[in-house]
């Protein structure tokens, strides 16, 4: 699978995962509980945030796989690897720190039921982005430069050259 081929599986993934926070947050923002509002009104946010971040993700890589000269180039396909498991990576230490934030602020606002609605709300959101996004950086094309940690050996990169058969 070609870098440009997985940036569109992880984009097409994400809008679903973003179409269906929004349907279910929809749902859950109209209950009764103060408590699944709360969780509601949070799904209903991510949602809409995570498919406007693909949306644009998508769109950007779709015009840089069309548009750019050097769009097939070994070189390019390289950087576009490891621009976007380097992303993936970045994205999985964010989600803890959400996941963290929601738990905060589901102990914090203990007495409010629709604040700890929310904070329970953004646990699941981060709780799921963070096996997304580390779930896709294992997953990602191999690059030569992404952080791949079970590649390294004393802080460099093992880089494996293909042989070249000699001429004679």
């Amino acid at each position: 699978m070609s870098i440009w081929q997985f940036q569109r599986m992880v984009m097409l993934r994400l809008i679903a995962w973003g179409a269906a926070s929004i349907v279910t947050g929809t749902y859950l923002a109209r209950a009764q509980s103060k408590f699944w509002r709360g969780v509601g009104e949070q799904f209903v946010g991510w949602g809409f945030i995570n498919s406007l971040i693909a949306l644009f993700g998508g769109s950007s890589s779709s015009y840089r796989m069309r548009n750019h000269p050097q769009a097939l180039e070994p070189e390019y396909i390289e950087k576009e690897t490891t621009k976007l498991t380097r992303l993936l990576w970045l994205n999985a230490v964010l989600d803890v720190f959400y996941v963290a934030g929601g738990a905060f602020m589901a102990l914090r606002h203990s007495s409010s039921r629709r604040m700890r609605g929310a904070g329970w709300g953004i646990i699941v959101q981060g709780a799921f982005l963070f096996v997304f996004d580390l779930v896709h950086a294992l997953l990602a094309p191999p690059s030569q430069r992404s952080w791949r940690f079970w590649d390294y050996s004393h802080g460099e990169a093992r880089a494996i050259k293909p042989v070249e058969p000699e001429l004679e």
